[in-house]
């Protein structure tokens, strides 16, 4: 029930991943070696946003692709443990509500921790902390949409078009998701900037009320109207 799938849409998503018990050949090699690929470029591209949303230095080498791969197997933790939770709690009274909120807490985690994994530590948790629960709220908001609309559009396109529509489908869900994605760290970071006091010092020292307060300039140069405008040694005629 992941992203708001129903009881056909998920029968529909397990066939299509459904095990051929197909031997190891180099076609299966190749297809975990791009897969594998495939998984940290989208990692990466995580990365890049939360660098240019927070105004990080973009930062490469091994180490950092070793980063992008432990966030996304946390992840893959993640999907595997919101399913864990999803199937007791969609047959509770109340469990779409109690299904949300658990969405919710455990996307804001992983997104909390992400963001500050992802840009190193460099960033305060409590200024990361918005950025997380807008991406939860999105989140949780594309849940609900998909169950009325990624359900039915899902068991519609794989009887009109077979496997091939349901592929389509899911590009339309990984783009929506990415869009979850952006606007969350966008608009956390929005909120967080606006709520910031007005700072009067600017990053170099200088004063932005006062002009450059550590040289005092402001100070020793006196008003125009106070400043003669003869050269030296000439006098205002009486």
């Amino acid at each position: 029930a992941r992203l708001g799938l129903g009881h056909q849409g998920t029968q529909i998503v397990e066939s299509l991943f459904r095990s051929s018990h197909a031997g190891w050949n180099f076609g299966v090699v190749v297809a975990l070696v791009l897969s594998l690929a495939g998984t940290i470029a989208v990692a990466r591209s995580v990365q890049r946003l939360y660098q240019k949303v927070f105004d990080h230095p973009d930062v490469r080498g091994w180490p950092n692709v070793l980063r992008c791969l432990v966030w996304a197997l946390a992840v893959a933790v993640e999907v595997v443990v919101d399913a864990l939770i999803s199937r007791p709690l969609r047959d509770l009274p109340a469990g779409r509500v109690f299904l949300g909120l658990g969405n919710l807490v455990i996307v804001l985690a992983l997104f909390w921790w992400g963001l500050h994994f992802l840009l190193r530590g460099e960033e305060p948790w409590r200024r990361l902390f918005p950025a997380a629960l807008a991406t939860g709220v999105f989140w949780v908001g594309l849940g609900a949409f998909a169950s009325i609309y990624f359900s039915s559009t899902l068991v519609s396109d794989s009887k009109l078009y077979g496997a091939i529509g349901v592929v389509f489908t899911f590009i339309t869900w990984f783009i929506a998701i990415g869009a979850v994605i952006i606007l969350g760290a966008v608009a956390g970071h929005v909120w967080v900037i606006r709520r910031m006091p007005a700072a009067s010092v600017e990053p170099d020292g200088t004063d932005s009320t006062n002009g450059d307060s550590s040289t005092g300039a402001s100070d020793s140069i006196p008003p125009p109207s106070n400043r003669s405008v003869f050269a030296p040694g000439v006098t205002e005629a009486p």
